[in-house]
């Protein structure tokens, strides 16, 4: 992946939220955010790109727990569809209960679990390691 064009942040904290999009802009992160407050407005515009043939997106980092619909919920809703566009996703998490982070390491589509607070050095590093193919 030469950059990244298309990331999706799900998360239902638009205080988390405001931050994430000012490091996303200071690192150059992506192309483009779009920003989802649960696991089912993700879900609904990910399945419209499927039917549209529309961009994909490239990387996900979605939060555990959300109203309507959580993290776990997404991940299964995004590993019953077939697409064929490369997705790294990533469950981003203030918890470090040791089982949510097993349970993250389940989904072989998973790239990573990373503790929140996201921090301009951590989305420097994720970036780098993207671009780079370690993920």
């Amino acid at each position: 992946m030469s950059e990244i064009g298309l990331t999706y942040i799900v998360d239902d904290d638009p205080l988390y939220n405001f931050g994430t999009k000012k490091i996303m802009e200071i690192t150059s992160f992506t192309k483009q955010a779009l920003f989802f407050l649960n696991g089912e407005e993700a879900w609904e515009d990910f399945q419209q790109r499927i039917e549209n043939n529309d961009q994909m997106p490239d990387v996900i980092l979605t939060d555990i727990n959300m109203p309507l619909m959580n993290g776990w919920q997404l991940l299964d809703k995004i590993g019953s569809v077939s697409y064929d566009h490369p997705i790294k996703i990533f469950v981003i998490s203030s918890s470090i209960n040791q089982e949510e982070m097993d349970k993250a390491k389940k989904y072989d589509y998973v790239s990573d679990y990373i503790v929140k607070p996201l921090t301009l050095d951590k989305v420097k590093t994720l970036k780098v390691k993207i671009l780079e193919g370690q993920y």
